[in-house]
Parts: structure tokens; sequence; C-alpha cells
């Protein structure tokens, strides 16, 4: 069993900066992708960027040039660096990794409980 367990979110300004964390505990054999999906009041949970193990990233258009996920392997730790927070950056955030205990897979995906960020105008 994987536990994802999130952390930094909080309130902010419009225009200011948070950093997420998820840190992954457990016994764990090996992690594949990790993400941040974020889920805002009456919509869908949607993605924000998920990073590979080699690093490749991905983000969502509308976090572009704003957000940067890193991760540390060694640490099983994700991180979320969000900038420029605009009021429709408000949203539960959550974390996933995929996981496996064979390094090829198949892997299965597992989600932290989620953060609150709420950006004030």
């Amino acid at each position: 069993q994987v536990l994802l367990v999130e952390s930094g979110g909080g309130l902010v300004q419009a225009g200011g900066s948070l950093r997420l964390s998820c840190a992954a505990s457990g016994r764990i054999f090996n992690i594949n992708n990790m993400g941040w999906y974020r889920q805002a009041p009456g919509k869908q949970r949607e993605l924000v960027a998920t990073i590979t193990t080699g690093g490749s990233t991905n983000y969502a258009d509308s976090v572009k040039g704003r957000f940067t996920i890193s991760r540390d392997n060694a640490k099983n730790i994700v991180y979320l660096q969000m900038n420029s927070l605009k009021p429709e950056d408000t949203a539960v955030y959550y974390c996933n990794a995929d996981h496996s205990r064979f390094r090829l897979g198949p892997f299965a995906t597992y989600w932290g409980q989620g953060t609150q960020v709420t950006v004030s105008s």
C-alpha cells in the first residue's frame, strides 16, 4: 500500500505563489509517473501537470509558464511550484503516483487526500 500526503496549500492573493509537496510512503517498490490534478467546486477533476521518472513534464495549457512540476526520486516526493496565481486556480489539488512492485509494471494509480488552494482577487 502506498500513501500520498500533500502539503503546502493555503490562501494567497492573486499574483502570489505557493509550493505544494506530495510525499509517498509505505511499501514502495517502483514509482513511475507522478502528477498533480485539481478540482474546483462544481467542476470535474482536471490535469494540472505530470512528470515522468526521467523528468519529462506535461502541463495543462491554463498553467503553462506559471506552474512548474518537479520531483525527488530518491525521496519519492513531487512538487508543484505555482506562481502568478489567479482566482481561477482556486481548487482542491490532488497528487497521484503510478506504482508497481515490478519495474515494468503493471502499475496502479494512488491518490492523495487533497490540499485546498484558494486565490483571492
